[in-house]
């Protein structure tokens, strides 16, 4: 009897632990598919705003159910290459967006970019252009121009054209690790020109 009533509660025990398992799995996928998304940086097309090597969490719910505004940092997934992109939003859907001799213009006018690092850039442009040149683009709707904020070493709408609204994944950028790089990467319409 004593037996018996041992494997009823290894039974027992085993299906709360199961159950365990799938809450967490079940609470996990919500999570990264409605609220947070972990992310790892790989490459220096955002740099030096975001580095090589970061690890952090995006926000999924913003993306989703808030609008994407330009200059924010979003995150992409790229299909073809099964990877996700750290870039920023130049132009939003019916923009038209252009860069001629290092100067981006939005809607036919040109833009300061305060998120960029000035001094970077200037020191960038010693061996080169830091944008490289484009043609008028005009945006149609669900379409973003994303670019990151390392132009030489970005590649992004320049190369791959538009993005559409469905490859993006999450919006700001929450760096956890390395520790001493701790920091909220989002831009504040503050510092906004237009």
């Amino acid at each position: 009897m004593e037996r018996n009533q041992l494997g009823k509660r290894i039974l027992l025990e085993l299906f709360d632990l199961l159950k365990v398992f799938v809450i967490c799995y079940i609470v996990v996928i919500v999570l990264t598919n409605y609220v947070v998304k972990p992310i790892r940086v790989e490459g220096s097309s955002m740099y030096p705003t975001l580095k090589d090597g970061e690890f952090g969490l995006t926000n999924v719910f913003s993306v989703k159910f808030q609008s994407v505004n330009r200059y924010d940092v979003v995150i992409i997934y790229n299909e073809e290459r099964g990877e996700y992109w750290v870039k920023r939003v130049i132009g939003l859907p019916g923009d038209t967006v252009e860069s001629k001799k290092d100067i981006l213009y939005i809607n036919n006018k040109p833009v300061e970019q305060q998120f960029l690092d000035q001094s970077y850039v200037q020191s960038m442009q010693k061996e080169g252009q830091f944008t490289s040149d484009f043609e008028k683009v005009t945006l149609q709707e669900g379409e973003y121009w994303l670019m990151g904020d390392n132009r030489p070493r970005s590649e992004d709408s320049r190369i791959h054209g538009p993005f559409k609204e469905s490859e993006l994944v999450g919006k700001d950028v929450m760096i956890l690790y390395p520790l001493d790089e701790m920091k909220y990467v989002q831009y504040s319409e503050e510092t906004s020109e237009e």
